[in-house]
């Protein structure tokens, strides 16, 4: 199920509350204080400051205009006047008080409210200069406001798609909070878990598991046994094991975290994680645990959600996976049917997200059952619901990419080249370059190329996604191998022979070294380059073959990144 997943939900259109409290200032209640102001006196603030910029120099218009922009937003009035205010009181605190707290505090709230109308490049210059205004040996004030402007900008990269940088701007935040705080604070172990999610979101499991492993150790430190807070850990632990394929573990955390749920009267929790148990004992391929586990989980969320709710329709999708895998295909494809009808129509409070995760699982399931024209409606829908979403260039990326895997497959040749350009695109913006999944997307996106005979453009793609995926998996990974007999294929067709016949022989003499001389793939590889051999012999007249006969067989399954339902994602694929 094609799609890039995390744990941590993308940031949504930042909230505001967290800077809605008082200024730190004193402010007077007088007949002309500013703690009411008429509706005639804050428009007469506005119009003096637009026609008479000297005003600024006031030092109370710097609180004044702030706590203006913290109403506006609470009141959710038009977010461009709390952006007026906002933007006045910074240029009122850089006269009167010059760099500072203050000004940073102030640059805070002007970035969320870009971030909220959708600005997301100017909100990271905002964060980014109120970062340079701190100095933590000024002390703590100063270095927590450093530490929320680290975790603000991380929050807008995140938004932006750009996970990387994300990543490292929450960790210069955790740094300056263990700095100030000690390590063993409980925020501490707050900020471990953001970034434990923030790693899965990357993929980035062992470093998830260390930052998971330091959250679960502060709150056993400062949380009595068997605490909520606990429970919700030993679940994110539970997602990175399974992830790495480290299923008994998985499912001790998640039992341990259902007794916590069960103790403290969580029902909705209890049937959450039960649906978590289902999915690791169907990876384990013990169905009717699985059975069981879901059928437990369905009937509480029938109970208290109703029977139209967004959880209910993921059990479904559980129960079609479980029965397409074990044979029984009718019964799967009515369970797709039946989640389908409830996406048709969503309840209150469903969001965006939940639906293209559902749609997206389901569409992988029509794919097994051979039906990939139904699959590829279900998969543009997701994309439409999605693409407009700040955060989400990952997610419709994969979605795009196993679209691409899709249209290949059915023979729209041109229709793949343009999905995988669209998902090649948006990962390259999201800062995913570097990942074995991006060279996964770049070796289909030179299958589609040979199709259309762009047999350069093909050779470029393959050796880039050659030079990524030795670098994150290895020369033995089967999927480098793949990128190497395409690449051998290619150069073939170009009339580089000696170059297809020296990576032949390479990919040869490491498949006898994995696999053994007797393995019948050792086999096919040598008939491959006995071929190539006896074809450099005719230097004129050479007889020009199809591509098809040299193209890895393999490399024309996609890789489905997002094989396995991971809870707490924003989207599931």
């Amino acid at each position: 199920m094609a799609g890039l997943l995390g744990v941590k939900s993308q940031p949504e259109i930042q909230s505001f509350g967290v800077f809605l409290r008082e200024p730190p200032q004193n402010e007077t209640s007088g007949g002309g204080g500013h703690r009411n102001p008429s509706l005639a006196s804050r428009r007469t603030v506005k119009k003096t400051l637009i026609v008479d910029e000297s005003s600024l120099d006031n030092p109370d218009l710097g609180p004044f205009l702030l706590k203006m922009a913290r109403d506006t937003i609470a009141s959710g009035e038009d977010p461009n006047k709390a952006l007026d205010y906002a933007i006045r009181a910074s240029k009122s605190f850089e006269r009167c008080s010059g760099p500072g707290l203050e000004l940073a505090t102030c640059l805070h709230v002007v970035a969320a409210i870009y971030s909220s109308l959708g600005r997301l490049e100017e909100a990271v210059q905002v964060l980014e200069r109120s970062i340079m205004l701190l100095d933590i040996e000024n002390g703590s004030d100063h270095a927590m406001a450093k530490f929320s402007g680290y975790m603000q900008l991380g929050d807008t990269y995140s938004m932006n798609g750009q996970l990387d940088r994300s990543i490292s701007c929450y960790e210069s935040g955790l740094k300056i909070q263990m700095e100030a705080l000690g390590k063993s604070d409980p925020r501490v172990a707050e900020t471990c878990r953001y970034l434990a999610e923030a790693h899965v979101q990357a993929m980035q499991f062992d470093e998830a598991e260390n930052f998971c492993k330091k959250t679960l150790e502060i709150h056993r430190e400062h949380c009595s046994p068997a605490s909520l807070t606990e429970a919700a850990d030993r679940r994110l632990m539970a997602l990175i094991c399974e992830a790495k394929g480290d299923y008994e573990p998985a499912l001790e955390h998640l039992v341990l975290a259902s007794m916590s749920m069960i103790a403290n009267g969580q029902d909705n929790e209890v049937a959450a994680i039960d649906v978590s148990i289902g999915d690791i004992y169907l990876s384990l391929c013990r169905f009717d645990e699985a059975v069981f586990a879901y059928q437990k989980a369905l009937t509480v969320f029938k109970s208290t959600k109703g029977e139209s709710h967004s959880s209910v329709a993921v059990v479904y999708i559980r129960l079609a996976d479980l029965y397409y895998k074990t044979g029984k295909l009718r019964e799967s494809k009515s369970y797709c049917e039946n989640a389908l009808r409830i996406y048709s129509k969503p309840v209150h409070g469903t969001t965006a997200g939940d639906i293209a995760s559902g749609l997206t699982e389901i569409s992988a399931i029509y794919e097994a059952l051979n039906e990939p024209e139904e699959a590829l409606k279900l998969l543009q829908k997701a994309v439409k619901l999605l693409e407009n979403i700040p955060g989400q260039y990952r997610t419709v990326a994969g979605i795009e990419a196993q679209m691409g895997v899709m249209f290949y497959m059915v023979g729209r040749y041109m229709d793949a080249w343009k999905s995988f350009d669209n998902a090649i695109t948006k990962l390259r913006a999201s800062g995913e370059r570097k990942s074995a999944f991006f060279g996964v997307v770049l070796n289909q996106m030179g299958l589609a190329c040979v199709q259309l005979y762009n047999i350069g453009e093909a050779a470029t793609h393959f050796e880039e996604a050659r030079e990524i995926l030795e670098r994150e998996c290895g020369t033995y990974h089967l999927d480098t191998l793949g990128v190497y007999s395409n690449l051998a294929a290619t150069y073939d067709a170009m009339g580089r022979v000696e170059d297809a016949i020296r990576i032949l022989e390479y990919i040869l003499k490491m498949r006898e070294e994995k696999l053994g001389t007797a393995n019948p793939d050792v086999d096919d590889e040598r008939k491959r380059l006995f071929e190539l051999l006896k074809e450099a012999g005719r230097v004129r007249n050479r007889k020009g073959k199809s591509l098809e006969n040299l193209i890895d067989s393999n490399s024309l399954k996609m890789k489905k990144e997002g094989k396995k339902r991971w809870g707490a994602f924003g989207l599931r694929t």
